[in-house]
Parts: structure tokens; C-alpha cells; sequence
């Protein structure tokens, strides 16, 4: 459906980390915490197996008349957010929409938003299928821990417009990355999601690998696709109509498994695909991670998720960089990084250590929300006023 108007409204949705934390299901596979931010609900580019056209509200609007929702002045929102804590991870932008869909070159509120976070020495990440402006370059390079994710799905032009109906072409893909690079921006390249017997040729992904390490990427994050229920019969028609009906019965065939309202492909089938993309990054010589691809397992008549990074992931992170928790201390205007913090608060969830960053929920890795980053944001005071008194 075409995008044929939009409409702004106020918001004072918060800044918030994961949906799902490690407990008690294990369904959590980032191993570092964000503040998710969405400046648009609903997205131009139109993937056909986005997760979020089965989310409801705005989506769900989206969805059915295919306008898009502006959240009118929300850098101003994010800014009083920031402004309450004194602990801060990295802004994503954004887990579900877009951050440079076409809606957003007359709005600005990526550039916006991210202005807020890099003013005040918080690290940001643009994960996008888009044409990246200048300005949001100049606002990575500006911060020291901030980077860029490029999702590029295949080298077929074909094949991609067919999955997307918009988005930059395969050629524009490439070229980010490249501008990214030659600004030293730590540039990611997701191939996320993967398409059995559509996108996963070993051959096809090799040249994919190659061409986008070469043009500067640092790491690699992948995926296989997985079939939200609700979406379960279109997603298998939109396959026959391109493949055919012996592809949508393979699918169907393949596609068994069922987790957290999803369906998913059998685990033989994605531990020797997830396996092949290892191998191939390690000849290409770049790192690997995943992104939530999960076993489901039962342990003593329960059913818990056991994440799949501990088996294929090649870096500390799963986005291949070490971003540390962010905090701001006594009087500053600007956070600064917690020194000896990798920002793998699930590595410090399986060991017996201290938190580094001081903050022992994190250890947790838990689903936060901004009235916990209020919350340890009173610690740090505590802390910072404990340390006054000690130094009278």
C-alpha cells in the first residue's frame, strides 16, 4: 500500500531498553542495553516480512490505511528524558521503523534526535535500508562510540525490490557504507533477515560478504527469518506468487517451530545456516553476530530459550562493538564512559563479578524502562555525594 499522507501527534512515549529481558525465559539475546527510540510508526519502505505489521496501534493503523504516524517534536521529549538520568546506554535508532525512510527528509527527526544524544556525549546507532544524510555522518563522527548499521539483504537488485518496496537500491547500500568508512565510522552490515532457498545460496552470500567488508563493513549481523502467526498466510502468499507452490510448501515444511507467537525454522536447518555465515566471515576476516535466534529448550518439565550468540557470536558484542554504560557525574553538563565497561551486561549476567559500571540491576539484563535509569540515576548521586563528604 502506498504511503499517501501522515499525521503528527503528540507524544510523550518514553525512552525504554529491551522488550524482554534473560528472565525467566532466556528470551533475550542483546548482550549490550539501548534506549529505543521510533520517531515514525508505519514505514515506506514496506519489507514483506517486517515483524512490526503485526504489532497493533499505530502499526496496526499503518497497516490498514498505510499513513504514517509523526511524533511531533519528540527530540524535544527525548531531551527532557535524558535530562532526568545521569545514566545512559546507547540510543538506537530505530528498533522497528526506519530512521531514514523518505518521511523523514522533511521532518528531520532522526538528525534531531541524535543531536540530543551526541550534545550531550551519549553514544547513538542508525540502523537503516536508506539513503543516510550528511548531517547524521557528521553527528556519528562526532562521538566517539557512535556507528551505523546497514541492513544489505542481497546483491540482486531484482530480488531485493521484490522483498522491499522501497529503500535505497543495492548500489546506494554499498556506497553508505563506503561514506561511512572513509569517515571511521565502526560500520555494521545486517543481512538480517535471511531467506532459505531465496537469499542464503552459500555462493551468493560469500559475494555478498566480500563486496561489503571491502567497501568498509567491521561486522556482520544475521538472521533467519522468522513468521510472525498473524502474518503466517500472506507471508506464505507472497512467496508462491514470486516461487511458486513448491516453494511456499518447503516453507511450510521448513517452518515448524514455534516461539513467543512466531514460527520458526527448524533448528537443524538454522544451526547450519547460521554456521555457513561463520565460516564465511572468518575467511573474510570480519566478526559475527546474531540477532534473536533462539533454541527453545526444556529444563526440568519448563520451557526457557537458550540464545544462539553463545554458540555462533565472534565478538565480545552483538553488534561487534564495545559500547560502555554512560554516566553523568557531579556537576558535568555531558555523561562520560564508565572506564573498564565493555557494555556486555549479558557477560556480566553470567559471571559472578561486580558490575563495572557500578550499577548491579544491570547485571540483570533485564527489560528496562526510563523510571530505571531514574532509578540508578539516584545512585550515582548517592555515590557522588558520598565521595564529597569523603573528600571534605
Amino acid at each position: 500500500m502506498a504511503v499517501s499522507e501522515n499525521r503528527i501527534v503528540s507524544s510523550k512515549k518514553e525512552i525504554h531498553g529491551w522488550w524482554n529481558g534473560i528472565e525467566p525465559y532466556g528470551m533475550r539475546e542483546c548482550t549490550s542495553e539501548r534506549l529505543l527510540i521510533n520517531p515514525y510508526n508505519g514505514c515506506e519502505h514496506g519489507c514483506f516480512f517486517c515483524y512490526a505489521h503485526a504489532f497493533p496501534g499505530y502499526f496496526a493503523h499503518f497497516r490498514k490505511t498505510g499513513v504514517i504516524t509523526v511524533f511531533k517534536d519528540f527530540d524535544k521529549v527525548v531531551e527532557e528524558q535524558l535530562e532526568k538520568i545521569r545514566v545512559a546506554s546507547c540510543g538506537y535508532l530505530s528498533p522497528v521503523t526506519d530512521p531514514f525512510q523518505p518521511i523523514n527528509e522533511k521532518y528531520r527527526l532522526t538528525e534531531k534526535i541524535m543531536e540530543v544524544f551526541v550534545r550531550r556525549n551519549v553514544p547513538v546507532e542508525i540502523v537503516t535500508k536508506g539513503e543516510i544524510s550528511e548531517d547524521a555522518i557528521r553527528l556519528l563522527k562526532k562521538q566517539e562510540h557512535s556507528f551505523a548499521q546497514l541492513s544489505t539483504l542481497t546483491l540482486d537488485e531484482e530480488k531485493r525490490r521484490w522483498m522491499m518496496k522501497g529503500g535505497a537500491s543495492t548500489e546506494e547500500l554499498l556506497r553508505n557504507v563506503e561514506r561511512l568508512s572513509n569517515e571511521d565510522i565502526f560500520t555494521v552490515c545486517r543481512i538480517d533477515p535471511l531467506l532459505p532457498y531465496i537469499t542464503s545460496d552459500e555462493k551468493e552470500l560469500e559475494e555478498l560478504i566480500e563486496k561489503v567488508v571491502d567497501a568498509g563493513a567491521s561486522h556482520i549481523i544475521t538472521s533467519c527469518v522468522d513468521i510472525p502467526r498473524a502474518m503466517e498466510r500472506e507471508t506464505y502468499e507472497k512467496i508462491e506468487s514470486r516461487y511458486g507452490k513448491e516453494m511456499r510448501r518447503k516453507y511450510e515444511r521448513l517452518y515448524v517451530e514455534e516461539m513467543n507467537g512466531r514460527r520458526h525454522a527448524r533448528i537443524e536447518y538454522r544451526r547450519k545456516l547460521l554456521g555457513m555465515v561463520r565460516e564465511i566471515c572468518e575467511k573474510k576476516g570480519v566478526t559475527m553476530g546474531l540477532c534473536m535466534e533462539f533454541e527453545k529448550v526444556v529444563e526440568g518439565g519448563k520451557v526457557r530459550f537458550k540464545g544462539l550468540n553463545q554458540e555462533f557470536m565472534t565478538s565480545t558484542n552483538c553488534e561487534g562493538i564495545d559500547i560502555p554504560i554512560y554516566v553523568k557525574r557531579g556537576g558535568d553538563d555531558k555523561f562520560s564512559p564508565v572506564d573498564g565497561c565493555y557494555g556486555n551486561c549479558l557477560a556480566c549476567y553470567h559471571s559472578f563479578e561486580e558490575a563495572r559500571c557500578g550499577i548491579e540491576d544491570l547485571k540483570k539484563a533485564g527489560a528496562w524502562k526510563l523510571k530505571d535509569y531514574m532509578r540508578w540515576s539516584k545512585i550515582i548521586e548517592g555515590k557522588r555525594m558520598k565521595q564529597t563528604v569523603l573528600d571534605v
